[in-house]
Formats: C-alpha cells, structure tokens, sequence
C-alpha cells in the first residue's frame, strides 16, 4: 500500500503508519504512529489538523543544537520529549574530525555526501547511545494507551527512518513494506530538496556541491541495505539485533502489538 501522508503544509514528510499489514494478518492501527521531519514552523492550521488527529506526543530524535536552534512549537496540551539519537551535537554520523575530513571534499568530489550518509547509517546501528534512545522510544511507545505519538527529526527520513524500519519490524510487517515505506520520504521530499537547489545555485555554489547536497536530502536502497546488512553480519539478524542490542524484550514486543495492532476485518 502507498504510504499515507498527512495533509500538513508546514511540516516536511508528515505520514501516518497506519494500515500496513503484518506477515501474520493484523494491521498497524490508524491515528497512533505518525512520523515526520521538522515541527519549528507548525502553522494554527496545521497545529489544529493534529490536535483533532489525535496527537498526544511528540517525540524528538535531533541532537541538543538542533532543538535548540530550531525548537519545536509546542503544542498546548501534547506532551514534548527530546531522545536524541546522536550524543554528539551534529546530524553527520561520524566524529567531528571524520565529518570535517569529508565536507572539505564536497567541492571536489560527487560521491562525499553518499560516503557522509553510509557513515551516519552505520553508526546509527552500532553506537551504544543510539541504541539507547531507540529502546527508551519503544519503552515509551508502550506505555502510551491512547492518542497518536509522531516521531520525528531534521527532514523526517533518516534517524526516524531506521526508528521506523525498527518499530515496524517489532510489529511484524514484512520487509518489502518498511523499505517502500522508508523510500516514500525521497518523492515527498522532492520539492524541499528542489527549493535547497536553486539557494545554493543562486549563492554561486559549484555543481559538486549540489550534487552532495541533493544525496545528504535524499534517501535510497544503498543507505538502508547499509544498515540491513551491518546488523545480519555483525549482530546476526533483525531480530537478534532488536532482542540483544535494543532491549526489544518479548513482554515489550507484546505491548506493542497490543497497542498498536488490530484485526484485519476486510
């Protein structure tokens, strides 16, 4: 099924995980798990379409600087949770001196912002302090009865993708599904991306450039095959990985089910 996206104009891919299907016959619940990319510029419209969605928490995987440069509106009477996933003040994925190394390159060479992305996917995966946030989201998710939490970062497609590749896969969709789930952020993020690129070439930025630009706003198969094949060598498997390094317990996996799944009637 298409990927069902919210009707939000000041918030970058908005969606609603409701409706897929899992391998074994139940359905992801509508109105409960929403996913997004930046909540700093919520218009009255939009803060009203999620107050009558549902929306009872919201969920913040950027880093400290982030929130603090571009706070979330807060909602009057939807709870805010900051559980960033990186333990350092940056979006890149690598250390400092890693990331300074690569963005040198960007006048020079196309394929540095793919190289940038596969870094921050495979840290995203193995770092301890990411692994922690995601289990406290999932920690968190059980233990919200009503209402709809959406999950969210920077543009809504990486740190909230792999949360979303995670949860979905705890639920039990099947593994076609997540990944066009996780692919719909590039055809909703296509005009945000196109908007960057004519700043930066109005600013006089070379043509190197945007092309890193356009890879660092966009999402691909390569990028989560990145994660997906990290975790079967190193860890053994979804499931291995989501028991032994998320703290993804089978108390905690029912919990989320219940919650989170219903019978398919039709």
């Amino acid at each position: 099924m298409k990927a069902h996206v919210l009707p939000l104009a000041t918030v970058r891919n908005p969606r609603d995980l409701g409706g897929y299907l899992t391998r074994n016959g139940y359905r992801v619940k509508a109105h409960r798990l929403l996913r997004a990319g930046n909540m700093n510029l919520l218009s009255l419209h939009d803060r009203q379409y999620l107050l009558e969605y549902g929306l009872a928490t919201v969920v913040d995987l950027r880093s400290p600087a982030e929130c603090d440069a571009r706070p979330d509106i807060q909602i009057p009477g939807v709870h805010h949770i900051q559980l960033a996933v990186s333990d350092d003040d940056s979006t890149s994925g690598g250390s400092r001196q890693q990331v300074k190394a690569l963005k040198a390159r960007y006048e020079h060479d196309q394929y540095v912002g793919f190289e940038l992305m596969c870094m921050r996917y495979r840290l995203h995966v193995t770092s301890s302090h990411a692994q922690k946030a995601y289990h406290q989201l999932f920690e968190l998710l059980a233990n919200q009865p009503t209402g709809a939490t959406v999950i969210h970062c920077s543009e809504g497609k990486d740190r909230t993708g792999l949360a979303v590749i995670f949860l979905l896969s705890i639920l039990g969709v099947d593994a076609e599904t997540i990944r066009q789930d996780y692919l719909a952020s590039n055809e909703l993020l296509s005009t945000y991306r196109a908007n960057r690129d004519q700043q930066l070439a109005a600013a006089g930025a070379s043509l190197t450039v945007r092309a890193n630009m356009r890879i660092l706003g966009s999402v691909c198969d390569a990028f989560l095959d990145t994660s997906l094949l990290l975790i079967e060598q190193k860890y053994g498997g979804m499931s291995q990985y989501l028991e032994e390094q998320l703290g993804v317990t089978p108390r905690l996996r029912q919990a989320l089910c219940e919650l989170y799944l219903e019978e398919k009637n039709d």
